[in-house]
């Protein structure tokens, strides 16, 4: 159980300074940071606030009961006792897209409140609930962990308090306990790992009397939880050295790890008949991952960081292709022309695709990762398109990371230089392919060489059985006449 919180003082003495010049009553947002419960402390990097909704309204007000209807203001001493009115969905929402923009060893840890502390007091449950929003919208990877922080920022009067939220069915007395928080240097103290990881994943597309998911979607799920589970056995060799459980790491600059799958884990567990495969779906790709961890922690909590972050990363993807193509269909789907715009969607994502049903090879790139800087050298990604350029992250970054700052596209990493790439193909495609899969340069003359050599194995195979029935037929009639000849002397 977390029970000391420790924050970047330098992040969150700025996000103080400018909630005081704001003048606003009420807000709340975002804590980033990680939880340790080996340590029993949390890390808090910095305060990002919920942006206003479509409808251009706050995430947070105070409610109408401290308003003066007559005179339409709101007296000093009510505003300061009036409760807090929250967009809870709107808050998991932000939430849910936040934590696909952080890396390993870094997630959304909780919720923050700028209000005063009558105000504070008076909206407990509404706190609550929206901590447990954000816990379900953010979860942390392969974690049970149902802690969560709630950090108040009180104006009046002026001063810090952090709590540790117990998350369960409802709020009681012991669901939120005080923590002892300090300020000081937090990221500047962060050790950096990194681990490029190349992956090929053939998940097998079966008939439909024979699987229960049949469409893109489905398989690709499944299969991501499959191979999470065989990724979790992965040993780690961090700058050639294997990984012991209990290192610690005391260097500076980033470190490289490289996973490695044990031998032949990676075959899937259940076994299938030739007749109950019709296709085979072929995921390979590149995944650029980072961790960042704290001094205090192992080396073995790094590994387990990136393995949770490529996991996780395969899947924002997999949910981003899924977004648009369910947007796709929505868009498709107006005034009634029902069959016309399910033909449509088909065309538009393969996602929507029945695997058994489908005779047509088909492919599909997933976005890249790209790498923004983002405090104290600690870097957050994003994900562009293959038809999207950098320029996209910067709206993107200043609206739900609240980055004022100017990204300069030169401090941006591209270090996957290839997306990820999905194609199906039928069953004998992959174990027998046809010799145009060998590439249009050499169709022609691979043709002809298929075709000569076809012919002169036919003639050599033709006569190689003409001999054996020639054989077969002299050794009968040689058995027969010797057996007469006995017979004959006998008699």
């Amino acid at each position: 159980m977390v029970k000391a919180v420790l924050g970047e003082e330098t992040q969150l003495k700025l996000a103080e300074d400018r909630l005081f010049e704001s003048g606003v009553p009420a807000q709340v947002g975002l804590v980033i940071g990680k939880l340790n419960c080996g340590l029993d402390r949390g890390f808090v990097f910095d305060l990002v606030p919920t942006p206003t909704n479509d409808a251009g309204e706050q995430a947070c007000r105070l409610s109408e009961a401290g308003r003066d209807d007559k005179k339409g203001s709101k007296k000093k001493s009510q505003a300061e006792s009036s409760p807090l009115v929250i967009d809870v969905d709107w808050v998991a929402e932000h939430a849910r897209q936040v934590s696909k923009m952080l890396l390993g060893g870094m997630n959304v840890v909780g919720l923050y409140a700028w209000a005063s502390e009558n105000s504070f007091k008076a909206s407990n449950l509404v706190l609550y609930q929206t901590v447990k929003a954000v816990a379900d919208a953010a979860p942390f990877y392969d974690s049970d962990l149902d802690e969560r922080l709630l950090v108040h920022i009180s104006y009046s009067p002026r001063r810090w308090n952090c709590r540790n939220c117990i998350l369960g069915s409802n709020i009681s007395s012991s669901s939120l306990r005080p923590c002892d928080f300090k300020m000081g240097r937090v990221l500047a103290s962060l050790l950096a790992f990194r681990c490029t990881y190349n992956f090929g994943i053939r998940l097998p597309i079966f008939r439909e009397d024979v699987s229960s998911t049949s469409t893109l979607r489905d398989v690709l799920y499944n299969g991501l939880l499959t191979h999470a589970q065989e990724l979790k056995g992965a040993k780690a060799v961090i700058d050639g050295t294997l990984v012991a459980e209990d290192e610690m790491s005391t260097s500076d600059g980033i470190h490289e790890i490289e996973l490695l799958l044990p031998f032949m884990k990676s075959a899937p567990a259940e076994g299938c008949r030739q007749k109950e495969v019709v296709g085979v779906l072929v995921l390979t790709g590149s995944i650029c991952s980072f961790a960042y961890l704290s001094p205090k922690e192992p080396v073995s909590q790094a590994v387990d960081d990136i393995k949770g972050d490529i996991i996780m990363s395969m899947r924002n993807r997999l949910d981003i292709i899924c977004d648009e193509a369910e947007g796709d269909v929505k868009d498709s789907t107006v005034d009634g022309h029902q069959e016309e715009s399910n033909e449509k969607s088909t065309e538009k994502s393969i996602l929507q695709l029945v695997l058994h049903l489908s005779r047509k090879p088909c492919s599909l790139l997933f976005s890249r990762r790209v790498f923004i800087p983002w405090l104290a050298g600690a870097f957050i990604c994003d994900y562009l398109q293959p038809s999207e350029t950098v320029e996209v992250l910067k709206d993107h970054c200043k609206e739900l990371m609240s980055r004022e700052d100017l990204i300069e596209a030169s401090t941006i990493l591209e270090l996957e230089t290839e997306a990820i790439s999905l194609t199906t193909k039928s069953f004998w495609d992959v174990v027998a392919p046809s010799p145009l899969a060998y590439g249009s340069d050499c169709q022609l003359k691979g043709k002809d060489e298929i075709h000569s050599a076809g012919k002169e194995s036919g003639r050599k195979s033709t006569a190689s059985l003409d001999f054996n029935i020639v054989t077969a037929i002299a050794f009968a009639l040689v058995s027969i006449l010797v057996g007469l000849v006995f017979f004959i002397l006998k008699t």
